[in-house]
Protein backbone atom coordinates (compact mmCIF):
# COMPACT_ATOMS: atom_id res chain seq x y z
CA UNK A 1 0.00 0.00 0.00
CA UNK A 2 1.27 3.47 -0.91
CA UNK A 3 1.98 5.86 1.94
CA UNK A 4 -0.16 8.97 2.25
CA UNK A 5 1.41 11.46 -0.18
CA UNK A 6 0.53 15.05 0.60
CA UNK A 7 -0.35 17.41 -2.25
CA UNK A 8 -1.20 21.03 -1.57
CA UNK A 9 -1.82 23.74 -4.12
CA UNK A 10 -2.21 27.19 -2.61
CA UNK A 11 -2.83 30.34 -4.62
CA UNK A 12 -2.01 33.64 -2.93
CA UNK A 13 -3.69 36.04 -5.33
CA UNK A 14 -2.57 39.34 -3.72
CA UNK A 15 1.07 38.14 -3.75
CA UNK A 16 0.51 36.53 -7.22
CA UNK A 17 2.19 33.36 -6.05
CA UNK A 18 1.50 29.62 -6.03
CA UNK A 19 2.90 27.27 -3.41
CA UNK A 20 2.80 23.59 -4.27
CA UNK A 21 3.94 20.94 -1.81
CA UNK A 22 4.14 17.28 -2.77
CA UNK A 23 5.49 14.22 -0.97
CA UNK A 24 7.05 11.28 -2.79
CA UNK A 25 7.77 7.75 -1.61
CA UNK A 26 11.32 7.78 -2.96
CA UNK A 27 14.79 8.87 -1.88
CA UNK A 28 15.68 12.53 -2.37
CA UNK A 29 18.54 11.73 -4.79
CA UNK A 30 16.15 9.89 -7.11
CA UNK A 31 13.50 12.63 -6.99
CA UNK A 32 16.26 15.16 -7.77
CA UNK A 33 17.38 13.12 -10.81
CA UNK A 34 13.81 13.14 -12.12
CA UNK A 35 13.86 16.96 -11.99
CA UNK A 36 17.34 17.41 -13.44
CA UNK A 37 17.76 14.88 -16.28
CA UNK A 38 16.06 15.45 -19.63
CA UNK A 39 15.30 11.80 -20.36
CA UNK A 40 13.52 11.47 -17.00
CA UNK A 41 11.68 14.82 -17.27
CA UNK A 42 10.35 13.66 -20.64
CA UNK A 43 8.72 10.71 -18.89
CA UNK A 44 6.60 12.78 -16.47
CA UNK A 45 6.62 16.57 -16.95
CA UNK A 46 3.34 16.91 -18.83
CA UNK A 47 -0.22 16.11 -17.84
CA UNK A 48 -1.90 13.25 -19.69
CA UNK A 49 -2.61 12.95 -22.54
CA UNK A 50 0.39 15.21 -23.34
CA UNK A 51 3.99 14.06 -23.42
CA UNK A 52 7.10 16.14 -22.88
CA UNK A 53 9.88 16.21 -25.47
CA UNK A 54 13.19 17.92 -24.76
CA UNK A 55 14.86 19.87 -27.53
CA UNK A 56 17.85 20.95 -25.43
CA UNK A 57 18.88 20.99 -21.80
CA UNK A 58 21.78 22.28 -19.74
CA UNK A 59 20.97 21.79 -16.07
CA UNK A 60 23.47 24.25 -14.61
CA UNK A 61 23.56 27.82 -13.31
CA UNK A 62 22.70 29.95 -16.35
CA UNK A 63 21.57 26.89 -18.33
CA UNK A 64 18.15 26.08 -19.72
CA UNK A 65 15.61 23.41 -20.55
CA UNK A 66 13.74 23.91 -23.84
CA UNK A 67 10.93 21.45 -24.42
CA UNK A 68 7.53 20.92 -25.96
CA UNK A 69 4.39 19.49 -24.47
CA UNK A 70 2.98 17.43 -27.31
CA UNK A 71 -0.69 16.48 -27.58
CA UNK A 72 -1.87 13.15 -29.05
CA UNK A 73 -2.37 14.78 -32.48
CA UNK A 74 1.23 16.03 -32.52
CA UNK A 75 0.55 19.71 -31.75
CA UNK A 76 3.50 21.21 -29.87
CA UNK A 77 3.29 23.73 -27.03
CA UNK A 78 6.79 25.08 -26.38
CA UNK A 79 8.25 26.13 -23.08
CA UNK A 80 11.61 26.98 -21.58
CA UNK A 81 13.11 27.08 -18.13
CA UNK A 82 16.16 29.28 -17.65
CA UNK A 83 18.05 28.00 -14.64
CA UNK A 84 19.32 30.72 -12.34
CA UNK A 85 20.85 28.83 -9.43
CA UNK A 86 21.24 25.15 -8.69
CA UNK A 87 22.19 23.72 -5.31
CA UNK A 88 22.59 20.01 -6.06
CA UNK A 89 19.86 17.84 -4.52
CA UNK A 90 18.53 20.69 -2.37
CA UNK A 91 17.17 23.49 -4.54
CA UNK A 92 17.00 25.17 -7.90
CA UNK A 93 15.57 28.46 -9.09
CA UNK A 94 14.48 29.18 -12.63
CA UNK A 95 12.46 31.44 -14.90
CA UNK A 96 9.66 29.66 -16.75
CA UNK A 97 8.18 31.01 -19.97
CA UNK A 98 6.09 29.94 -22.92
CA UNK A 99 8.23 30.01 -26.04
CA UNK A 100 8.37 29.07 -29.68
CA UNK A 101 10.22 26.11 -31.19
CA UNK A 102 13.41 28.18 -31.38
CA UNK A 103 13.25 29.13 -27.69
CA UNK A 104 12.13 32.74 -28.12
CA UNK A 105 9.93 33.73 -25.19
CA UNK A 106 6.30 34.55 -25.99
CA UNK A 107 5.78 38.05 -24.51
CA UNK A 108 1.98 37.66 -24.64
CA UNK A 109 1.97 34.82 -22.10
CA UNK A 110 2.80 34.88 -18.38
CA UNK A 111 6.34 34.16 -17.19
CA UNK A 112 7.12 32.99 -13.68
CA UNK A 113 9.99 32.50 -11.28
CA UNK A 114 10.26 29.06 -9.69
CA UNK A 115 11.95 28.19 -6.40
CA UNK A 116 11.98 24.40 -6.02
CA UNK A 117 13.25 22.87 -2.76
CA UNK A 118 13.87 19.23 -1.90
CA UNK A 119 13.89 17.78 1.62
CA UNK A 120 13.93 14.15 2.51
CA UNK A 121 14.94 11.34 4.72
CA UNK A 122 15.13 7.70 3.78
CA UNK A 123 12.49 6.81 1.21
CA UNK A 124 10.39 9.95 1.72
CA UNK A 125 10.97 13.24 -0.09
CA UNK A 126 9.05 16.50 -0.03
CA UNK A 127 9.25 18.94 -2.92
CA UNK A 128 8.06 22.49 -2.22
CA UNK A 129 7.67 24.73 -5.25
CA UNK A 130 6.93 28.44 -5.02
CA UNK A 131 5.98 30.01 -8.34
CA UNK A 132 5.82 33.81 -8.50
CA UNK A 133 4.08 35.72 -11.30
CA UNK A 134 4.37 39.38 -12.26
CA UNK A 135 0.72 40.09 -11.53
CA UNK A 136 -2.49 38.67 -10.16
CA UNK A 137 -3.81 38.64 -13.75
CA UNK A 138 -0.91 36.40 -14.88
CA UNK A 139 -1.54 34.04 -11.99
CA UNK A 140 -5.25 33.90 -12.82
CA UNK A 141 -4.39 33.15 -16.46
CA UNK A 142 -2.44 29.99 -15.57
CA UNK A 143 -5.04 28.91 -13.03
CA UNK A 144 -7.69 29.25 -15.75
CA UNK A 145 -5.48 27.19 -18.08
CA UNK A 146 -5.73 24.27 -15.61
CA UNK A 147 -2.46 24.61 -13.69
CA UNK A 148 -3.70 22.81 -10.57
CA UNK A 149 -5.11 19.75 -12.37
CA UNK A 150 -2.15 19.68 -14.76
CA UNK A 151 0.40 19.73 -11.95
CA UNK A 152 -1.51 17.13 -9.95
CA UNK A 153 -1.60 14.83 -12.97
CA UNK A 154 2.08 15.38 -13.80
CA UNK A 155 3.14 14.67 -10.22
CA UNK A 156 1.11 11.45 -10.25
CA UNK A 157 3.06 10.51 -13.39
CA UNK A 158 6.24 11.25 -11.44
CA UNK A 159 5.05 8.81 -8.75
CA UNK A 160 4.73 6.11 -11.42
CA UNK A 161 8.19 6.89 -12.79
CA UNK A 162 9.73 6.78 -9.31
CA UNK A 163 8.08 3.39 -8.73
CA UNK A 164 9.44 2.14 -12.07
CA UNK A 165 12.96 3.41 -11.33
CA UNK A 166 12.92 1.93 -7.84
CA UNK A 167 11.83 -1.43 -9.27
CA UNK A 168 14.60 -1.25 -11.90
CA UNK A 169 17.18 -0.68 -9.15
CA UNK A 170 15.87 -3.44 -6.89
CA UNK A 171 17.11 -6.91 -7.85
CA UNK A 172 14.46 -9.64 -7.85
Amino acid sequence: MKPDLRFTFQADMPAHRLTITRDFAAPKALVWRCHSEADLLDRWFAPEPFTARTKSMDFSDGGHWHFAMVDPDGAEFWNRFDYIRIEAQDRYTSRDAFSDADGAVNPDMPTSDWDVRFTGEGDRTTVRTVIAYASEKDLQTVIDMGMEAGLANSLTRLDTLLDDLTTERTPT
